[in-house]
């Protein structure tokens, strides 16, 4: 259990963002969770329109603790007119609440956290921002990419403290956006010490695993091609399994139908990683875009056997052995990839996968990343509010 601090050093901490699904709604409940078990007083802004109902059955579960409320507005993923109306919305929640901390999470998030904070009247809270890949991912040059990185730029005048998940977002940063005038850290996302349990294959599991989003940007469809290409060089048969939802999941099962492999390559939907890791013998990790991916951290803690392009922030969880990772987009270097694991022995394999696990275990905890997310709260208003007054005060609102 973790201590809580006193209570006139409780922070009030509201986290806003858009979708409660994938390694960004993960990112926050461990957050959440932990800042409410050390004593600090905490709220969510997020979507009302996306999640289903694991999502809703976790928000529920969360609700009663959270002493700031929960609130589920309609979210676009790009922008909209429904986003003036969240806008006011949220100001004025904020103007009652008069939290110390507004910390948005990606794109959306950032947007609702940070632009009030121009307006008059404003809370006097810090406001702290995680960008979390998103509009970073979009391709440099590109017209929505200009577009996100000018927003990015404007409301980087309203942010208190950068908190990057990964050193490879604040060099996108950097280099797109240009050196921020406030605080800045990078984070990585953590793990419990639960989850450093490696997981046993099922007796009938497949030869490969994916675990995610079925999306484009995720490289799914270059696993199927290096599906395929393994079966023609080997001519041995393999089964793969693509665990997750998505938008892109009928494409995806159109790709493995023309590729043959109707049978092979199955779609079970989604289900907690650690589940879905009984379900394959490796995984295949071939995203074209990251930031600082949980489901990478989750099967290196889970001992699973992995087969990763080098993108984002995914070489820094590898670290040491940053050299296994492959290049993105090419299915042929990821098919030799699937042949050279298939013929190693399973010594070499565990061997392979537990020194991962040990240098995982090493960096990537919560413990940590909560502990260097309070610092950078703590940090940012010493700076901008050298006198706190009292913020051990609670406004508790049910929204």
């Amino acid at each position: 259990m973790l201590e809580a601090p006193p209570s006139d050093d409780r922070l009030k901490i509201i986290h806003v963002f858009r979708a409660p699904l994938g390694g960004l709604f993960r990112h926050v409940l461990d957050l959440t969770r932990a800042q409410i078990e050390r004593g600090h007083h905490v709220g969510i802004i997020c979507d009302s329109l996306t999640g289903g109902d694991r999502t809703d059955s976790v928000l529920a579960e969360l609700a009663p603790r959270l002493d700031l409320g929960l609130v589920r507005l309609p979210m676009r993923r790009n922008p909209h007119p429904t986003d003036i109306g969240n806008l006011a919305r949220i100001r004025k929640l904020m103007r009652h609440l008069q939290p110390d901390v507004i910390h948005g999470h990606g794109s959306k998030g950032g947007l609702y956290a940070r632009l009030p904070g121009f307006l008059p009247g404003a809370a006097p809270a810090i406001r702290a921002y995680t960008p979390h890949g998103g509009s970073f991912n979009y391709r440099p040059g590109s017209y929505l990419h200009r577009i996100y990185m000018a927003t990015e730029s404007v409301l980087a005048r309203a942010t208190d403290i950068f908190l990057f998940e990964s050193a490879f977002i604040q060099s996108c940063f950097i280099r797109y956006v240009h050196a921020p005038g406030a605080f800045t850290r990078v984070i990585p996302n953590g793990i419990s010490e639960a989850e450093y349990v490696p997981v046993t294959a099922n007796a009938d599991a497949a030869d490969f695993l994916y675990v995610g989003e079925l999306r484009s940007a995720k490289g799914i469809d270059t696993l199927l091609d290096a599906h395929l290409e393994f079966e023609l060089r080997t001519h041995r048969r393999i089964r793969t399994v693509l665990v997750g939802s998505g938008p892109d999941k009928e494409e995806l099962q159109a790709q493995a139908l023309r590729n043959g492999l109707n049978g092979r390559v199955t779609f079970p939907g989604p289900m907690p990683a650690r589940e879905a890791f009984r379900l394959g013998h490796t995984l295949i990790v071939p995203s074209r875009a990251e930031s600082l991916p949980y489901i990478v951290l989750e099967a290196a803690a889970a001992r699973l056997p992995m087969i990763s392009t080098s993108v984002g922030g995914i070489p820094e969880i590898f670290g040491p052995y940053a050299g296994r990772l492959i290049p993105s987009n090419e299915p042929s270097t990821l098919a030799s990839a699937m042949i050279d694991q298939a013929g190693k022995s399973d010594g070499a394999i565990a061997r392979e996968a537990g020194l991962l696990a040990d240098y995982v275990a090493s960096r990537f905890t919560i413990h940590q990343m909560v502990d260097a997310v309070i610092e950078g709260y703590r940090a940012a208003l010493a700076r901008k509010l050298p006198s706190m007054g009292d913020n051990g005060r609670t406004t508790a609102l049910a929204f």
